[in-house]
């Protein structure tokens, strides 16, 4: 393999860089954050946006989630500030602006995996440990995998995540307990309505996405019996209505804001802002729980009479169950952190020298191919190559910066002794 490769390979490394940019509960409210926030159905137009105006991606993980949003990208020329630039300029209206420090960003691809790592494992939640994260990193991944965007510094990133929170799950009490935003939400009605009625509370849930899913799967703690879903998608609400035994409500209603019966109203609809916005209580109470991004309720009725309102950030500080056991956890999760990151390093050290060696094994089959065959069949040409690696790998850096004639004739000679033994 001739020097001028491997000079080359080096120089492609050294630039080709796992980069991100986030903007998330830690520096921005839900007011600034929701402008940036990528609904499921928009993620493939914004997915093709980036990569046709950055043609040099080559990995790309939109996470998009309550709490932040957050563009993990491959490439060696772009930097994040100008993905974070860009994505201002399309996302915001032009005669509005935004102070860019509430992004958080990194070109470091060492910087931006541990990031990653920190995110998957919950501790930058707001909730610390909320397990919610690493399935909207599986599904985000997921996305990216659909549209081959995975990447190489990506996908071994994210091999890094899984481990990462296999180990955090074996080895530490940071998950224990269940802190989701869903699970707390139904806490809060508990906590409102503190009587052996809010079992028979009249609540509506307005959405069919993971947060009403959780809302359904964590209500076998709670027993709420007298539940109602809404959906866009009559169908959707009928599936999830069939499944956990509640009844339906019409849309064109919630769309009227005529809610005026129910007792608890928790909404969670994607891109739908300021969908509740007029409600009429009189002689009970409503507590409201918005747990959308974009908002879905108008902040204003929290001043009505006998409304009692939360959303993603008041809620986000309430009913820290296990907070005092994960944060004496926290020492041993950053010290897996630590060890993954290190492993993970010490890959992306040795990926030269992986290349080196796919290239040799490359050079080896050609000249064994060229010269033997159809003296030897195919087996036996993989044979030989197999062999001749083996005898040459200790070798590898000198032979990196031989001239390639040199190279082929070494091979050549290693093959032929070989192949005399067959």
């Amino acid at each position: 393999m001739p020097y001028y490769f491997i000079k080359q390979l080096n120089n492609h490394k050294m630039n080709q860089s796992l980069r991100y940019i986030s903007i998330s509960h830690k520096t921005a409210s839900v007011k600034q954050r929701e402008v940036f926030h990528i609904p499921l159905e928009k993620k493939s137009d914004y997915t093709q946006i980036l990569c046709n105006t950055f043609p040099d991606i080559d990995g790309l993980l939109l996470l998009t989630t309550c709490n932040r949003t957050e563009v993990y990208f491959e490439t060696r020329t772009h930097s994040a500030t100008s993905i974070r630039d860009y994505l201002i300029d399309l996302k915001l209206p032009k005669s509005s602006s935004i102070d860019k420090n509430l992004f958080e960003f990194s070109d470091s691809t060492e910087s931006t995996v541990k990031h990653l790592l920190e995110v998957s494992s919950g501790l930058e939640s707001s909730v610390l440990g909320d397990s919610e994260i690493i399935h909207q990193i599986k599904k985000s991944y997921q996305f990216s995998m659909t549209h081959k965007l995975q990447g190489s510094l990506l996908e071994r990133a994210i091999q890094s995540v899984f481990k990462s929170h296999k180990r955090i799950s074996n080895e530490t009490n940071f998950r224990d307990g269940t802190t989701s935003v869903a699970y707390k939400s139904l806490k809060v009605i508990q906590n409102n309505f503190k009587n052996a009625s809010s079992k028979t509370k009249k609540i509506l849930f307005i959405g069919a996405g993971d947060i009403v899913k959780q809302l359904f799967k964590y209500n076998s703690k709670f027993n709420y019996s007298n539940i109602y879903i809404s959906n866009r998608s009559k169908e959707k609400a009928m599936i999830l209505a069939q499944k956990n035994k509640c009844k339906t409500f019409p849309w064109a209603n919630v769309l009227a804001n005529k809610l005026d019966d129910f007792e608890v109203i928790i909404s969670a609809v994607s891109n739908c802002s300021n969908l509740i916005h007029n409600l009429t209580v009189s002689n009970h109470n409503v507590l409201l729980l918005d747990l959308a991004v974009p908002c879905n309720i108008d902040k204003s009725l929290m001043y009505q009479n006998n409304v009692m309102f939360h959303d993603l950030d008041s809620i986000s500080k309430e009913l820290e169950e296990n907070k005092e056991m994960r944060i004496a956890s926290k020492s041993d999760v950053i010290n897996i952190i630590v060890e993954e990151l290190t492993t993970y390093n010490e890959w992306l050290n040795e990926a030269p020298l992986r290349a080196l060696l796919a290239n040799l094994k490359i050079s080896i089959n050609k000249v064994v191919t060229k010269q033997f065959q159809p003296n030897i069949e195919d087996t036996q040409i993989k044979l030989v190559t197999n062999e001749v690696m083996k005898k040459l790998i200790n070798q590898k850096e000198t032979l990196a910066l031989l001239p390639e004639n040199e190279l082929n004739k070494i091979i050549s000679d290693e093959a032929s002794l070989l192949i005399n033994n067959l």
